[in-house]
């Protein structure tokens, strides 16, 4: 019989030891979302991001994030089937300021504009776009 070490115990400590948990949160910071200048309330809500830790930095983790908020929700309106988009630009202190980033349409408003059987949608408008070409 060879005389030597047992490594299993020595490499890993007691048998069946846990780890210790750590709350993922507590490693974590709110920042304010605002909105931009043209819609009447500015403060939409908060979110969450890692704090800056070594060469991680907390602003870059929220620069480029995209917030989709109700229409409804930025100008205390009761029409609420416009969704807006919002791309965090700059962060200043505690304060995620945002930029006009898209628009969509809620589900439901979009199923109520689409009759069954149709190829197209009327659009009772004329529409530029980007390289200038009327098209109705």
């Amino acid at each position: 019989m060879a005389v030597g070490k047992n490594k299993r115990l020595t490499k890993g400590g007691k048998k069946g030891a846990k780890k210790k948990v750590v709350d993922p949160f507590s490693k974590k910071d709110w920042y304010d979302v605002k909105a931009p200048a043209m819609f009447n309330i500015r403060n939409i809500g908060k979110t969450l991001v890692t704090r800056t830790q070594g060469t991680k930095i907390a602003s870059d983790g929220l620069k480029g994030r995209v917030f989709e908020v109700s229409l409804a929700d930025l100008q205390n309106d009761e029409v609420a089937f416009r969704k807006f988009k919002l791309i965090t630009e700059d962060v200043q202190g505690k304060n995620c300021l945002t930029n006009f980033h898209g628009m969509d349409l809620t589900r439901d408003k979009m199923c109520s504009m689409v009759k069954k059987w149709q190829v197209r949608t009327k659009i009772p408008q004329c529409l530029v776009l980007w390289y200038a070409w009327p098209r109705m």
